[in-house]
C-alpha cells in the first residue's frame, strides 16, 4: 500500500497490483462472510462495510474495484469513506455554504456599488468560511474517530486477497 501523505483528504485512497486475473480476487470476496464485515459485490466493485452492531455515525467503509490489467495481472483502487448518506449530507450543506457565501459576495458588490455600508455581508461572508471550516474539522475528528474500522477494513481485505496471491 502507498503510504498517504498527511494532506487535506478526507477520504484516503490506495492502490494495490495484484498477481493475476480479477476475477478470483471477486470470488474471494464474494465467499468472505465473516462478521462483523458485511460484504457486497457489483460487477468489478467490492464494497465492505461494518453490520449495524459495530456501526457508529462515523463508520468507515471500504469500496474497491479490481481491474483486469493487459499483462493477465490485476489491480485494486480503493476508497475509505463514510457511509453515502453522511458523506452526500456534508457534502450538500458544504454547497450551502459555498451558496450562501456567493450570495453575501453579490449582496455586498451591490451594496458597494450603491455606496451602502458593507459590514454585515462581510460579516456573514466571514461566517461562511468559519462554518467552512468547522465542517472541515468535524470531517477530519470523524476520520480519526473512524480510523481504527480503517485499519479492520484494510487487514480484512489483506486476508483475503493474500488467501490467493
Amino acid at each position: 500500500m502507498k503510504a498517504l501523505p498527511n494532506e487535506i483528504v478526507l477520504r484516503p485512497r490506495f492502490q494495490l497490483n495484484l498477481k493475476g486475473p480479477a476475477q478470483p480476487f471477486l470470488q474471494l470476496f464474494q465467499e468472505a462472510d465473516e462478521p462483523p464485515f458485511i460484504v457486497k459485490i457489483s460487477d468489478h466493485h467490492v464494497f465492505i462495510k461494518f453490520n449495524r452492531a459495530e456501526t457508529h455515525f462515523w463508520s468507515p467503509q471500504l469500496q474497491i474495484e479490481i481491474v483486469d490489467q493487459e499483462d493477465g495481472n490485476s489491480t485494486i483502487y480503493g476508497l475509505f469513506g463514510p457511509n453515502p448518506t453522511l458523506w452526500t449530507f456534508f457534502m450538500f450543506v458544504h454547497f450551502g455554504v459555498a451558496t450562501l457565501f456567493i450570495i453575501f459576495g453579490i449582496w455586498a458588490y451591490s451594496n458597494k456599488a450603491l455606496g451602502k455600508e458593507i459590514g454585515l455581508q462581510m460579516g456573514l461572508m466571514a461566517l461562511m468560511v468559519v462554518t467552512w471550516i468547522v465542517l472541515y474539522v468535524f470531517g477530519r475528528i470523524g476520520r480519526k474517530k473512524g480510523k481504527p474500522q480503517m485499519h479492520q477494513l484494510h487487514e480484512f481485505m489483506l486476508r483475503h486477497i493474500q488467501v490467493q496471491s
